[in-house]
């Protein structure tokens, strides 16, 4: 008979052991390995059994065992000395408490968040950059606030067919049992939050809290009374359901997120956030809710929205638009409108926030993304190239710009060390540098501590690397065991599985999503050739391959497909295996156990990628295309670089070209290098590649570099200007833009005139020359004070377009005539030799704009299509 409820009863620890609850319940053992080691010496077999989880562990230990550490006096000071050094760790000032005018605190949302296998809120990459921000957040002392969902079913388990086809479970995840606790009101009941719906229907939600660290994690959780079957299943599982399903979820992450964080800052005493950081579109409605309590208190739509952007940062992922969420404007319209959730607000403005607007774009759509960015002042892709291509990607929404000028900055994303670097790597640090240079290095970062890993021996290296993959191959052979079974094969049919994969041979790790421009099968075009590789007789590779298709993406399952079928060859499933069931836990013995990370997307539709990021921190070489971070920090000496045919239309003879070229440098470069041994049976430019790696991108690729780049190019300068834009600063900027706006047609740039001392200019100048430059603009009936008038002079290519422009602003030389004409003057001095442009421009300028392309407005002189009125050769 089944049950008609399920539920964990936790043990209740000996008053001694009472620290190992605080412990427990705080995410920070999940990267501190003293706290882990701690509780793996309380049961061993238990901590396996539970998977690495101390609140399973705990769960079910038992009662003698527990008698017996109460007694215990090593453990007890084991156990004193890590609640007092988690309670320092928590209080302590950090780097965040050193710096000054700092945000009070900063609310960060996320639709998933990777901080542990334990609690698997997570699907991919978004969620474990979610769960790294956090971590480094806690680790540099920044008072961030996470705000997500907690799914019931979180994001599905993966298994295999006999035939090798994707099959997804939906377990359900026993809340009592999650490192979790309810937030409470001060009379001890749980804390919710309430949505309104359509029809007089309410979608409610309880709050709970996760302690990462110093940074509490709200988690919204609509599986509560007094909801409804359907409200119920807001929070059923990630990423699924229709579109009415995720708007409903969207809405609750971000409009339900705002009212959580008041909540929690409200019981607890925590500072209100100054910046609210939306981790790309999903949670772009926590801007709406902003908007409403700010019209609560008087402020008209334009003040009200004014207000928001100056706090809000908007990062976006996706470098395609398939990526991003788009509802019908009749959908949106009907839960925000009257009788929906945003009493007070204009629902016809708020359609146009998410309005596609520029050419291509559906009028009848609702764009999440598009609303994030106009909801933001400030806003990052998260890699270097990724910005560029986010620029180009929005530059719509930008008319008259070209995509070099659409306010769009980049930080490129980093991970957090102490998750994913090996306990061997940190131990052979530790011994090295001493532990608190090793973890200084790991949190703070900087490249002078990471110099002293030119220090490593190389035999330590090479020993450590082995020991590495030989753990790997061990964990690899057990999954693969029980991926058999799982589908029907019999123990006596998988004898084979203990002789999968070699210690001793080059090994290669791909494991990610499997979207179609990942391409898992890439390495499969030439299948007579890769397994030739495999079995090459003196240089052979192998490879483990992990992977989840969406399971509403039929194409990435026949991806997956094609691949298990190619490594269920009894000619090479020795030298290749397919994983399922890829998560944050088979990740920390993959990545650490590779030799070579691979990576072969079709460029550039990689964001950032950080799986090489942590694959490099354990020593491993990447072999990637130059797309997302490796575009950027590719060296030539840290690993390769896979050709692509970037200018090739045809996709099939593209994938065909790069997977030739990846088949090259696996035959003549990879693999030579790795077995080129000395004579002390050391490959020695091998090793020298590993240490150049971790030397050089050790400091970059952190989550704490990347966090420190958020606080001083994002939050720091967010904090300012929300703390300027309020009240009546709001209603004068908005003001101001609406005067602007309606004068723009009128503004016009009527003449450019450049004149050395000699007189006028032809088309020969000399090297030092200086030219006086004025410009003739029509203000219509603004003031010279709102333009800011700009001289833009370069480089220019064969079509006289300028190729790197350098802007300089003029200044006004009278006051406008009586038509609104105004002369501004500047000088320009001819420091290069070669084909000269310039042009200029005019822009809106105000003391309050982040950017001075932030309102979308630009006039350019008539003849100048692009970025040159005049050239020099």
């Amino acid at each position: 008979m089944k049950a008609i409820r399920r539920f964990t009863v936790r043990t209740v620890l000996p008053e001694p052991l009472r620290p190992l609850g605080e412990l427990a319940s705080n995410l920070r053992w999940s990267w501190h390995e003293e706290t882990r080691e701690l509780f793996r010496s309380i049961d061993p077999a238990g901590w396996q059994t539970a998977q690495g989880d101390p609140v399973r562990l705990l769960a079910a230990v038992s009662e003698q065992r527990l008698a017996a550490l109460a007694a215990d006096r090593r453990f007890l000071r084991r156990l004193s000395a890590a609640a007092e050094e988690l309670a320092d760790y928590t209080t302590a000032p950090r780097w965040y408490q050193e710096q000054t005018d700092l945000p009070a605190a900063v609310a960060y949302f996320s639709p998933e968040f990777g901080i542990t296998s334990a609690l698997p809120q997570y699907s991919g990459g978004l969620g474990i950059l979610a769960g790294d921000h956090l971590k480094a957040a806690s680790d540099l002392g920044v008072p961030l606030v996470g705000v997500g969902l907690l799914y019931r079913h979180g994001y599905f388990r993966q298994s295999l067919s006999r035939d090798g086809w994707q099959q997804e479970h939906y377990p359900v995840l026993d809340r009592d049992s999650l490192p979790i606790s309810p937030l409470r009101e001060a009379d001890g009941s749980t804390a919710r939050i309430t949505l309104a719906l359509p029809g007089g229907r309410t979608l409610a939600a309880r709050i709970w809290l996760v302690r990462v660290g110093r940074v509490p994690l709200l988690l919204l959780d609509s599986d509560t009374e007094p909801n409804q079957p359907a409200e119920r299943d807001v929070t059923d599982r990630l990423y699924g359901g229709g579109s009415e399903h995720r708007l409903l979820q969207e809405m609750l992450l971000g409009i339900g997120g705002v009212r959580a964080v008041r909540a929690y800052c409200r019981i607890t005493g925590h500072p209100q956030p100054e910046v609210f950081h939306t981790n790309e579109g999903h949670a772009g409605f926590l801007g709406l809710e902003r908007i409403r309590e700010l019209s609560l208190d008087g402020l008209d739509f334009d003040a009200a929205l004014e207000t928001v952007r100056a706090g809000t940062v908007f990062t976006t992922h996706t470098p395609v638009p398939a990526g991003i969420d788009r509802f019908t404007r009749d959908l949106v319209a009907r839960h925000l409108g009257d009788g929906g959730e945003l009493p007070g607000v204009d629902v016809a403005r708020v359609l146009e926030l998410g309005r596609e607007t520029y050419p291509g774009g559906d009028p009848d759509l609702f764009n999440m993304a598009v609303m994030g960015l106009r909801l933001a002042q400030r806003a990052n892709g998260v890699s270097t190239l990724h910005g560029a291509v986010s620029r180009e990607m929005f530059a719509g929404l930008w008319p008259g710009f070209d995509p070099q000028d659409v306010p769009i900055t980049s930080i490129t994303n980093g991970v957090h060390a102490p998750t994913w670097v090996a306990p061997e790597v940190l131990r052979l640090g530790s011994r090295q540098f001493g532990a608190s240079r090793a973890e200084d290095a790991l949190t703070v970062g900087g490249a002078e501590r990471w110099e002293a890993v030119a220090g490593v021996p190389d035999a330590a290296v090479w020993e450590l690397r082995r020991t590495l993959r030989e753990r790997l191959v061990s964990d690899v052979r057990d999954r693969l065991r029980a991926s058999w079974r799982q589908r029907g094969a019999d123990d006596a049919e998988l004898g084979w599985t203990g002789q999968v994969l070699d210690p001793d041979v080059l090994t290669i790790g791909f494991a990610r999503r499997v979207p179609s421009y990942k391409r898992l099968t890439l390495m499969l075009r030439d299948k007579e050739r890769l397994a030739a590789l495999l079995l090459h007789p003196e240089r052979p590779i192998q490879i483990v391959v992990a992977g989840k298709a969406h399971p509403a993406d039929e194409g990435g399952k026949r991806l997956v497909q094609e691949l298990v079928r190619f490594t269920d060859d009894p000619r090479v499933r020795h030298r290749i295996v397919f994983l399922p069931d890829y998560d944050m836990r088979m990740a920390r013995t993959l990545y650490p156990g590779c030799d070579v990370w691979l990576n072969n997307p079709l460029r550039p539709l990689e964001a950032c990628g950080t799986s090489g990021m942590k694959a490099a921190l354990n020593g491993c070489l990447n072999l990637s295309v130059r797309d997302g971070w490796w575009d950027e920090w590719y060296d030539g000496e840290n690993g390769w670089a896979i050709p692509t045919a970037d200018g090739v239309a045809d996709e099939d003879r593209r994938d065909a070209l790069e997977a030739a070229g990846l088949y090259d440098l696996l035959e003549h470069q990879v693999a030579p290098r790795f077995y080129d041994q000395g004579r002390d049976g050391l490959p020695s430019r091998w090793i020298e590649m590993v240490r150049h790696t971790l030397t050089v991108l050790g400091p970059k690729v952190l989550a704490g570099r990347m966090v420190r780049d958020y606080v001083e190019q994002l939050y720091a300068p967010a904090a300012r200007s929300h703390r300027a834009v309020q009240g009546p600063a709001a209603a004068e900027l908005a003001g101001w833009k609406r005067r602007v706006r309606q004068e723009w047609p009128r503004v016009a740039v009527d003449e450019v005139e450049a004149v050395a001392a000699a007189g006028a200019v032809g088309e020969d100048a000399e090297l030092g020359a200086t030219l006086t430059l004025r410009v003739q603009v029509a203000l219509g009936g603004l003031d010279p004070s709102d333009v800011d008038v700009q001289l833009l002079s370069g480089p220019v290519d064969a079509g006289d377009r300028l190729t790197a422009p350098v802007a300089q602003s003029l200044k006004p030389v009278a006051r406008p005539d009586v038509a609104g004409r105004c002369t501004f003057e500047g000088s320009l001095t001819l420091d290069r030799t070669g084909a000269f442009g310039y042009t200029a421009r005019v822009l809106p300028a105000h003391p309050l704009l982040a950017d001075p392309a932030e309102p979308g407005l630009v006039a350019v002189p008539p003849e100048t299509e692009g970025m040159t009125a005049g050239v020099l050769r």
